[in-house]
């Protein structure tokens, strides 16, 4: 099952959670039961993607930064954070390794991350250069239980180029 126009395959738990939820809703006496039920899972998918997908945005960013009421974690490779730069308030947790660290008893991430864990109820934004690594991270963190995870789609490319622009306008 894939979600093509989104750049990223539902896998794994997402596709057991969603053949339980399809075996359990549509194993009463319905006609055409295998008929519904890749209809239900089509409209799973594209259900779960566009709930996932839950962009912000440059200025949203921002506010939320200043606000201190999330955690931003950028999974780009710690060669392009110290080529590039980054996000200020963000942590550097590389794509591949979201999934591990989100498990991370909250000592041993605390220890890794010099941050403390992030709880499931927290509000997690992740950013990459331009925008679809962190889409991933965001299905990742999903299928951990990480409900409120979003993604800067502008990712560093677009902060640079706004924050450029701001220190030339002088605000």
């Amino acid at each position: 099952m894939d979600c093509n126009s989104l750049g990223f395959s539902v896998r794994g738990i997402f596709y057991t959670r969603i053949l339980e939820w399809v075996a359990i809703s549509f194993s009463r006496d319905l006609p055409n039961p295998g008929i519904m039920c890749l209809k239900s899972i089509k409209r799973s998918c594209h259900n779960f993607c566009t709930a996932v997908c839950q962009d912000v945005t440059y200025m949203e960013l921002k506010n939320l930064l200043k606000s201190k009421k999330i955690m931003l974690i950028d999974v780009r490779e710690p060669w392009e954070i110290h080529e590039y730069g980054k996000i200020p308030g963000s942590i550097n947790i590389p794509l591949d390794d979201v999934g591990e660290a989100l498990q991370m008893n909250p000592k041993d991430f605390k220890e890794k991350y010099k941050e403390v864990k992030p709880s499931k109820s927290d509000n997690l934004v992740f950013s990459c250069l331009a925008g679809v690594r962190s889409k991933k991270a965001v299905v990742t963190a999903i299928s951990l239980g990480f409900n409120s995870a979003q993604h800067y789609a502008g990712g560093w490319k677009e902060w640079a180029t706004y924050e450029l622009s701001e220190k030339k306008q002088g605000n």
